[in-house]
């Protein structure tokens, strides 16, 4: 409670550098060729905190209420769950590619994950050719089907269950930790899917019976709120196309905008059946007649990475750039903080277990994909009206930079998964290292230009769309 003030000065702070930066020059003494004024002629008008506004309104649907974070610790703070979240919000308006990077390989892993368990404890869904359909059709099924699980709750393992009682939520929901082992009554480790259907197997832990109306009663998301999310999101590139149609400008800021909502859309679908803002895991207690093997176990989320131990100058390094490895599916990092607090890492919740599967494959490629169309977004604001020719040249090389910084990438873990080689050689770790400084530096350019843009905007950019002009009439 005390960073409070701090916090609120800070973001007032922010509010207040547009406005600053709207300002005309002191010293000015040429003759301006762009609106510094601020104040349009036209009778249907906008002002620049309109403009700000809309933009702020439309980056948090996309980041705030779109991001679906992992389940906390058990006895973590409001606070603490506050400030990881803004944490990961600003690594998704910094780099919006990374989260989908992210979303798809937690989506792969929920469907892996789901179809295993039935193969493994419902053989008759294992062996149904439906189970090898279409994302879509998946999703779909599993959709209608949330009315009917909710009888199969009390059902007894193995008699008269429903043989798709997992669905995708259930996969999303082991992967972000949703089933803490407990033992004498105490909680002790978030199991890991392989972890939960072995100690099920071996009888140490008795099957969970967990439907999805159970799993969207611990969720605070339902379709209502990503709903309005989207329709913000969605009138938003609505007035961005009747702009172009009407020929008006727009701002960079705009601009940068429209690319973080292209992107968070991808994410937001991939996450949609992701259960999110869950507080409290689903218990899963230990066989009492099984204690004896309880001590020779080891966990997966309680054995803390090597480069936390800092023992060496690269791990330093390592720990920098693990919000980057984590976001790209690359690595799972378990630090200290996350097994003290008996959760799974904030930036993992996927299989990390073979590099080489197709999962990261299609990662990889989607990811690559996702950061041509970021920065070709960018370039829509090529021949915008700069106020100096080096910015506009600056914005041009900084747009090319972030399209095409994806493709070593691409050509490095490429090559590294054709090949079966290492992610964690000098080579791979070099390669990444001065791709994401490249990247980094270009788009920390684009966002002092489009923050420095706000100090003399266009002709016209504070005129309103004209709905009027699209309704037909005689």
């Amino acid at each position: 409670m005390a960073l409070l003030p701090f916090t609120s000065a800070a973001i007032l702070l922010l509010l207040c550098i547009p406005f600053v930066c709207a300002l005309p020059p002191l010293n000015c003494t040429s003759t301006p060729t762009l609106d510094v004024t601020g104040s349009p002629s036209s009778s249907r008008t906008r002002t620049l905190w309109d403009i700000i506004w809309s933009c702020a309104a439309t980056l948090f649907a996309c980041t705030w209420t779109a991001i679906h974070p992992n389940i906390p610790g058990m006895d973590e703070g409001r606070m603490t769950i506050f400030f990881r979240r803004l944490f990961i919000m600003v690594l998704a308006l910094i780099a919006p590619e990374l989260m989908v990077t992210w979303a798809t390989i937690q989506f792969l892993s929920a469907l892996d994950t789901f179809k295993a368990f039935n193969a493994k404890f419902y053989p008759a869904c294992g062996d149904n050719p439906d189970i090898g359909r279409s994302t879509a059709t998946l999703l779909d099924e599993f959709t209608e089907s949330d009315g009917k699980s909710s009888s199969h709750s009390s059902a007894p393992h193995g008699a008269g269950r429903n043989p798709r009682e997992w669905t995708t939520m259930h996969g999303f929901f082991v992967w972000m930790g949703g089933f803490m082992l407990y033992c004498d009554n105490k909680p002790r480790v978030a199991l890991t899917p392989t972890e939960l259907m072995d100690f099920i197997e071996n009888e140490y832990v008795d099957i969970p019976h967990i439907v999805e109306a159970d799993i969207e009663g611990r969720s605070k998301g339902d379709a209502l709120s990503k709903g309005v999310a989207i329709l913000q999101l969605g009138w938003f590139i609505l007035q961005l196309v009747a702009r172009y149609i009407q020929h008006l400008p727009v701002t960079l800021l705009e601009i940068d905008t429209l690319a973080v909502v292209c992107l968070s859309c991808i994410a937001c679908c991939l996450w949609w059946k992701k259960p999110k803002d869950v507080r409290r895991p689903y218990p899963v207690h230990w066989n009492k007649n099984k204690a004896e093997a309880f001590q020779d176990l080891s966990f997966t989320y309680e054995e803390v990475n090597a480069e936390f131990s800092l023992d060496r100058w690269h791990h330093y390094l390592l720990v920098l750039i693990y919000p980057l490895r984590g976001l790209m599916g690359t690595a799972v990092a378990i630090s200290p903080y996350a097994v003290r607090a008996r959760r799974i890492p904030s930036l993992g919740g996927y299989n990390n277990d073979d590099r080489h599967d197709p999962n990261h494959v299609i990662t990889l490629f989607l990811g690559c994909f996702c950061a041509v169309i970021y920065g070709g977004l960018h370039c829509l604001g090529w021949h915008y009206l700069f106020q100096w020719h080096t910015d506009q040249v600056l914005w041009r090389v900084a747009s090319i930079v972030m399209a095409s910084a994806s493709v070593p990438l691409l050509l490095i873990f490429g090559g590294a998964i054709l090949f079966r080689a290492p992610h964690d050689s000098w080579a791979v770790r070099f390669a990444v290292v001065t791709t994401a400084f490249i990247y980094i530096a270009a788009r920390v350019t684009l966002i002092v230009l489009l923050v420095s843009s706000l100090r003399s905007l266009p002709h016209g950019v504070y005129d309103t769309v004209a709905w009027t002009t699209f309704v037909p009439h005689i």
